[in-house]
Parts: C-alpha cells; sequence; structure tokens
C-alpha cells in the first residue's frame, strides 16, 4: 500500500500551538465546569442523609411523595395522572415493581405495554417528578400473592421470603434482569430514582434473619448506588431495622407518629424521619362496605407529619384498578379477597377525577413549595354509553371442545403445578376439574378458593373455605362430576404466603373415598384463551341460556371514545371483558357495582363487548359516567 506523507511546516505548528493557548486561556476566562450540563456537573453524591435531613447534593431536600402503580393505570392516562400529581405540589413519585406480572413464565419477562417501566420512570422524569423505586421482590400492594410469582409454589418446600434456595435463586435470575433496567435510570447515572427500598415491611414477616442482608446485598452488587430505605408498619417497625439502611415507617393514625418517630430514634439515631406510607385511604373486600377516610383528617395528619420534620409519601396518591385477576386477598380469621377497584378512597379517584383531599393538600403543599404551582390538568370527561343487550352466547361446557385436550391425570393436580405455559402452571383465573362417578353421597375435600359443583351440567352447589362438604343426589349410571374452582387471588400478607396454592389441594373425596382420574382444563381466560373459541360455535342467546356461559355484545361509539363505567346489574358473578381487555371481576355481594372502562381502551366505531357469568345473566349490559364503590364506612 502507498503511504503518502506531507512534510511539516513550522508555521502551521506554531499557529496550532498559539490556537492552544488562546482557547486555554478563553475557556478559563468563561469558567468551562459552569458551561457543562447541570445534571452532569452536579450529580455525585445523591440523596442522602446529614443529621435530621434528607440532602441532595448539599441542598436540604424534603420528600413529598405520591404513589401511583404503573401496572394499575392505562399507559394512555400515565402522564395525566403524573402531571396531577405534579400539580398537587408533590416531588416525588413512587412505584412498586410486581414480579409476578413481569415474569409471568420462569425466565420470560414482560415489560412492554402496560408494564413498561423504564417509559414510566422516564415520563415521571419528563414532568419534574423524581422516583423512589419499591422493587421487592415481595411488594405488598393488595396484588395476588404480594406480587410474587405463583411459579414458586410448584416447589411443595418452598420458603418465601427467606434465604431458602429455591427462592434466591429465582431472585437472582430476576433482578438480573429487573435490574439491568433499572440501573441506568438511578440519579447518579443521570435517571430520576433518587432512593430504592429493600423489600417490604419484611419485620411483619420476619422469619429469616439472613434474608434482608441478601436482599441489600443482591441490590448493590447489581449496581445500585442510590439511598436505600426500608419501611415497616408499626407491628414490624422493631424487626424490620437493617444495617447500613434507613428506616422509613407506615402509618395512618396521627397518634403513631409521636411513638414510632421515638422508636426509630432510639434504633437509628438522629436520622431524617419519613413516613414511606401514609394511607389516605383503604382498600375493600368483596361482601364487605367501601372504606373511606375523610379529607379533614387526611389534611390533618399530613400537616401534622410535616410539622415534624418528617418527609412524606402518599400511599395512595392515585390507585387505579385491579385489571384482570391481580388483586390480593387477606386472610386472618376469614379469607376475604380484594375488589376489582383500588379506588382506595385515594387523593385521585379511581377514574383519575379531583377529590377534597386534592383541594385541600394542594392548599397545603402549595403554601410549603417556594414556587408557584402548575395549574391542575382539566378532567378526563365521562359519559354514559347505551345499554347493550348481548346477542350471542356460548356455554362453558360446549366451548370445552375448542381448548384442546385437557391434562389428564390420576389425582388432583393444584393450578401452580398444571403441565401447561411452559412448566410454569397457571396463575390467575379458573380451572375445571372433571371426573366419573357412579353414586350418589357426600363429597368433601379442600378448595381454593371457590369451587362450583356440577353434576353433568346442572349445579349443585359450591366448596369454598367455610363449606367442604356438599351432598351429591342420587344418580343413576355413570355421571360426569365437574368442579369449577377460581382463585379469587392468593393472599399478599401475613404468615400464610406459603400455603397459597390454588384449586383442589390434593384428594376430593366421595363418602371418604378418594377420586381418580380427572380430565383438567385451565380457563386463565387470557387472550390466547379467547383466540381458541371458533366463531362459529356461538349462537343466538337463548331465552334460558346453560349457565356458567359467555355472553358477547357490541358497544357502538359514534364519537372520540371517553371514559365510562359498566353496571353489571342482574348479573351474578363473573369477569367482564372489552376489546380483549380483562376490566377484572364483579360480583353482587357487593361493594362495588361497576367497573372502570377506560376511553383508552375503545374505539371509535364498534367494540367487543364479552362477559363469562358463572350464575345469572341480566337482560342487558349498562353503562353510566358515575362510579359505584358501595355503601361508605369511614375508618377511624
Amino acid at each position: 500500500m502507498t503511504t503518502w506523507s506531507v512534510p511539516r511546516r513550522p508555521c502551521r505548528a506554531f499557529g496550532l500551538l498559539l490556537l492552544v493557548i488562546l482557547s486555554f486561556l478563553v475557556l478559563r476566562r468563561l469558567d468551562w465546569h459552569h458551561m457543562l450540563s447541570p445534571w452532569r456537573r452536579r450529580r455525585q453524591s445523591g440523596l442522602h442523609t446529614q443529621g435530621q435531613n434528607f440532602m441532595l447534593e448539599d441542598s436540604t431536600f424534603w420528600i413529598f411523595g405520591g404513589s401511583v402503580h404503573y401496572f394499575r393505570v392505562p399507559k394512555a392516562y400515565w402522564r395525566d395522572r403524573l402531571l396531577k400529581m405534579k400539580a398537587c405540589g408533590l416531588n416525588t413519585l413512587t412505584t412498586y415493581v410486581p414480579w409476578n406480572l413481569h415474569e409471568p413464565q420462569r425466565g420470560t419477562f414482560d415489560f412492554s405495554g402496560n408494564l413498561d417501566l423504564e417509559a414510566f420512570v422516564l415520563m415521571a422524569a419528563e414532568i419534574g417528578l423524581w422516583v423512589v423505586l419499591r422493587p421487592g421482590p415481595y411488594i405488598c400492594s393488595e396484588v395476588d400473592l404480594g406480587g410474587l410469582p405463583s411459579w414458586l409454589l410448584q416447589d411443595s418446600g418452598m420458603r418465601l421470603r427467606t434465604t431458602y434456595k429455591g427462592f434466591t435463586e429465582a431472585v437472582d435470575l430476576y433482578f438480573d434482569h429487573l435490574m439491568s433496567r433499572v440501573v441506568p435510570l438511578q440519579y447518579k447515572h443521570g435517571g430520576p430514582i433518587i432512593a430504592m427500598q429493600v423489600e417490604n415491611e419484611y419485620g411483619s414477616y420476619n422469619k429469616d434473619p439472613a434474608y434482608m442482608p441478601y436482599i441489600k446485598k443482591a441490590l448493590e452488587d447489581r449496581g445500585i448506588v442510590e439511598l436505600l430505605l426500608t419501611s415497616d408498619n408499626k407491628e414490624g417497625l422493631s424487626k424490620g431495622i437493617v444495617e447500613g439502611v434507613l428506616a422509613t415507617i407506615n402509618l395512618q393514625s396521627q397518634h403513631e407518629l409521636e411513638s414510632l418517630s421515638t422508636f426509630l430514634s432510639s434504633v437509628q439515631g438522629v436520622q431524617p424521619k419519613m413516613v414511606m406510607e401514609y394511607w389516605t385511604g383503604w382498600f375493600d373486600s368483596w361482601g364487605g362496605p367501601h372504606n373511606i377516610l375523610d379529607s379533614s383528617d387526611v389534611l390533618k395528619t399530613v400537616s401534622a407529619i410535616i410539622d415534624a420534620g418528617s418527609s412524606i409519601n402518599l400511599y395512595m396518591f392515585h390507585g387505579g384498578t385491579n385489571f384482570g385477576f391481580i388483586n390480593g386477598a387477606m386472610h386472618f380469621h376469614e379469607y376475604k379477597s380484594d375488589v376489582t377497584s383500588y379506588d382506595y378512597d385515594a387523593v385521585l379517584t379511581e377514574a383519575g377525577d379531583y377529590t377534597a383531599k386534592y383541594t385541600k393538600l394542594r392548599e397545603l403543599f402549595g403554601s410549603i413549595s417556594d414556587v408557584p404551582l402548575p395549574a391542575p390538568p382539566e378532567l378526563l370527561p365521562k359519559t354514559v354509553y347505551e345499554p347493550l343487550k348481548p346477542a350471542l352466547y356460548l356455554s362453558l361446557w360446549d366451548a370445552l371442545q375448542f381448548l384442546g385436550e385437557p391434562t389428564k391425570s390420576e389425582k388432583p393436580i393444584n393450578m401452580e403445578n398444571l403441565p401447561i405455559n411452559n412448566g410454569s402452571g397457571q396463575s390467575f383465573g379458573y380451572t375445571l376439574y372433571e371426573t366419573t362417578i357412579d353414586s350418589s353421597g357426600v363429597l368433601s375435600g379442600l378448595v381454593r378458593d371457590r369451587g362450583q359443583v356440577f353434576v353433568n351440567t346442572a349445579s349443585v352447589g359450591f366448596l369454598d373455605y367455610e363449606r367442604r362438604k356438599i351432598v351429591i343426589p342420587l344418580i343413576q349410571g355413570y355421571t360426569v362430576l365437574r368442579i369449577l374452582v377460581e382463585n379469587r387471588g392468593r393472599v399478599n400478607y401475613g404468615d400464610a404466603i406459603d400455603d397459597q396454592r390454588k384449586g383442589l389441594i390434593g384428594n376430593i373425596y366421595l363418602n371418604n373415598s378418594p377420586l381418580r382420574n380427572f380430565r383438567i382444563y385451565s380457563l386463565d381466560m387470557k387472550k390466547s384463551f379467547f383466540k381458541r373459541l371458533s366463531s362459529s360455535a356461538w349462537s343466538p342467546l337463548p331465552e334460558a341460556p346453560t349457565l356458567p356461559a359467555f355472553f358477547l355484545g357490541a358497544l357502538s361509539v359514534d364519537f372520540s371514545p371517553l371514559d365510562t363505567f359498566m353496571k353489571l346489574e342482574g348479573w351474578e358473578k363473573g369477569v367482564a371483558f372489552v376489546n380483549g381487555q380483562n376490566l377484572g371481576r364483579y360480583w353482587d355481594v357487593g361493594p362495588q357495582e361497576t367497573l372502570y372502562l377506560p376511553g383508552a381502551w375503545l374505539d371509535q366505531g364498534i367494540n367487543q363487548v364479552l362477559v363469562f357469568e358463572e350464575r345469572m345473566a341480566g337482560p342487558v349490559i349498562q353503562f353510566t359516567d358515575t362510579p359505584h364503590l358501595g355503601s361508605n364506612r369511614y375508618l377511624n
């Protein structure tokens, strides 16, 4: 290869030298350090503690936070909710990260669409909010199994939230993936995440002293460099302290504030105080009331927390909705599953509307802010659509032929251990168990959570937590016994989380003899489930449909779609879907009477409405512009 060389000219070399000297003098005069972008120049120490204060770099910083869970809000409405947060005078977003939704099958991750965590965090930054991330792995949050994936329960010896090898191996693989996404979003990397929570309320569980240090190390080993926090309520605060991690408290009552703050001071000395969860309302359970916390009480308590020199996070600022089957449950004296709405009586309603709490808190935070607050965004309008009568119908029994071969097993298999979904079992929905019997008698067994029992296609009653036996009527010859079992929500808080397998648990007995040879159908009701139902299978709605059944209708939207609320008056219990989106469960035991239907999920023109009803179908499906969440009970 030919090489060309150009002789150097002394005058050119001298000119270059002169240019370098002049450039240095100019930059020195201009102070080049101040020409760098502010985030590069100042992001060194991040959020840290100095005596009783939080410091962001070298400035005193108060965390005025609010919780919004991206997985409970349609992605199209994230910006609306975060702008309303900013306009309320808050400066920090907090959110949980649900492992069970992000890793629905072992080793298969989903951060798309409504689960796009990175997009949510970056949107918060764009709007001017810092972020405190609460990645678990356990999050509570009134979601199924506290956000832990149900496939963990395939291991009969599983001990969740401990250093049990089967659990930590799964956490390690999940954190490997999750933290690769989170690390670049940290403050010191130019992102908005200023702090990270280590697990959640572990002091109330406290089954393994090595567990919390393990989680702390798991975060740090994967590149988490921001301030670490714990979060505990009064039952767990004394046992939730972790060395090198700032403890924070969760509460609702002003009376708890002084005693909990005094305890924190005694164990961690002079440190900033923070109420990580001030509960602005409460969640609801099926069969109970709609819980309300008076806005004046909220204002008084928030004012007292700030006057006490504490930072605060409002849990919830906006609750949103337990779309699909993601709701959790409680089981202390009795099993109680959470309703679909996660309105929580929060600062914004389930549909993102303003409340008296919003008005009062905006005035409070506005009086503290040293700059005027932005104007609150306009409310998203609501509408009433015409009632629709389902036109087509498909009984569950006729649908079975389109679902593929069932799992065949000598003995019953619980949902989590079904050999489906690439070996990850079934997480949500219903499971149908079929076998053959040739006599009447007493049927008994452990059903989780609710099993409707059929002889052929005739319903003869239920098995659940309260009813463990049922009489099977006199029959002739061989008869198909069917048990349709619903997972109503795995417990998300307390000591019972290891015992949350669903379906038929162990043997089911007829006259004390175990039944055998089952056909088991997974009715998870995901989009792929409905794609298997042939269009030719549907028939015109009969006068007396055989239930359980699917009902199909069309909602016509003439103009730009708006938010509305579906009302299933006259229907008993089931699940509603619109354009393939699972709006959640309905049940006439209340308190919730309407399902939130976001306009963002509707199309101008014809929209598919599908309802799975277990027991009794109503004549029409109604729509209203006002939510009905049940009779109020004021929290003390």
